[in-house]
């Protein structure tokens, strides 16, 4: 298997993990009226991604979200075609996600783990929350796995520690998706599109302003595009 194909499946393979297990405890948390708790589904995105970049990160870098891939373009850490290509993976892995919830729970009421805005959150405010907590995963992401002067081996939990206390914070708010990946495969299963495209402004301008800041202050020094 090339390296291309080996880096897409990884990528497919990872979003399908987070999003079947991150909106997964969201559905379960309904289905069982409360047991999992905002505490579980924070828990469950944080590890499932920790899980899946120890798993993928030496095939892809484990991105499996459109926010963080664009902002590795922005960043030049990899290049524009390759960045394409992740973004369609990583699309697919969550649109299987999707479909699989939808045949484990075909008539759940609560879409799916789909993402939308808390009660009196305005949408102004939800991308807000979105922009910022995006930008500290994808800050998290470049020094603690992008930076080689950081720690070896501790990248997954730096990472997925983000994840989970930004769900936590956010969670009831937005749904705390900081991932149009996460958002988009459960609303296509259930046809649930309350404030899309809030889930692709959000998190795309956060990794953004993430990776110019990392670039102009934080960086070492500049490396090639991949």
């Amino acid at each position: 298997m090339s390296s291309k194909t080996s880096s897409f499946f990884a990528e497919a393979v990872g979003t399908f993990a987070l999003v079947f297990i991150g909106a997964g405890a969201v559905t379960v948390q309904g289905w069982s009226q409360g047991a999992v708790s905002l505490v579980g589904i924070a828990l469950a995105h944080g590890l499932v991604l920790a899980g899946m970049i120890y798993a993928f990160g030496h095939l892809s870098g484990t991105h499996v979200n459109p926010a963080v891939t664009v902002s590795m373009v922005v960043a030049k850490k990899i290049g524009l075609g390759q960045g394409f290509l992740y973004i369609i993976a990583q699309l697919i892995g969550a649109v299987i996600a999707g479909s699989a919830l939808r045949a484990i729970f075909p008539d759940m009421p609560n879409a799916l783990g789909s993402t939308d805005l808390g009660e009196g959150v305005t949408y102004s405010r939800g991308v807000a929350i979105e922009a910022i907590l995006t930008f500290l995963l994808v800050t998290s992401i470049f020094g603690a796995a992008v930076d080689d002067r950081a720690p070896k081996g501790f990248a997954g939990l730096a990472i997925g520690f983000t994840l989970a206390s930004c769900i936590l914070m956010g969670g009831p708010l937005t749904g705390a998706s900081l991932n149009p990946a996460r958002s988009f495969g459960p609303a296509l299963a259930s046809g649930y599109w309350g404030n899309h495209c809030l889930y692709w402004i959000g998190p795309i301008a956060g990794g953004v302003f993430a990776a110019v800041l990392n670039r102009a202050v934080l960086a070492k020094s500049e490396q090639p595009c991949v």
